[in-house]
């Protein structure tokens, strides 16, 4: 898949702007299969007569899984032209997240470096992810590599291969 032209660029985003994902409901199936690829069989998570006996009294969500999922939703909330992702600076679990709860990701521009005269810029977000009460269930800082206007005209101004 390649960038389209919805993909904004470091330049088309300015501090202080916010998104909202779509929405996305979590299922048993995913956390099973978060639990064979990541190795997390924590009981709290696949064990349901254990998960009875806990304060949350059924399985919750593995916290990583949830960090993975809002980054599939952040990939459109805002369409970046990505191209790293350079820091998690901070990231806190505030609340349990069950089967059938939808999660949505809440993304805002805190801050914008250039680099490389423009060719490219480190923007700085706050990522919140709420579920369908509202609450903020986990939320942090994340720094990402976004491409810039200037590197598409140093790469039209650049001669063929021969």
């Amino acid at each position: 898949m390649s960038y389209t032209t919805f993909h904004l660029f470091f330049d088309d985003i300015e501090v202080g702007q916010e998104w909202l994902s779509l929405g996305r409901t979590i299922t048993e199936t995913e956390i099973a299969n978060f639990a064979g690829i990541s190795g997390d069989f924590n009981p709290i998570h696949v064990d349901h007569e254990f998960a009875k006996t806990t304060i949350f009294r059924r399985p919750v969500a593995q916290g990583l899984l949830l960090l993975s999922i809002a980054s599939g939703l952040g990939l459109h909330a805002p369409p970046m032209r990505t191209m790293a992702f350079l820091s998690l600076k901070e990231w806190h679990f505030n609340e349990p997240v069950f089967v059938g709860d939808t999660v949505r990701l809440k993304t805002k521009v805190l801050a914008k470096t250039e680099r490389a005269r423009g060719r490219f810029g480190v923007v700085t977000w706050q990522r919140q992810i709420i579920n369908q009460e509202d609450k903020v269930v986990q939320h942090g800082i994340t720094e990402t590599l976004v491409e810039g206007r200037a590197n598409l005209k140093r790469a039209k101004d650049k001669p063929p291969n021969s």
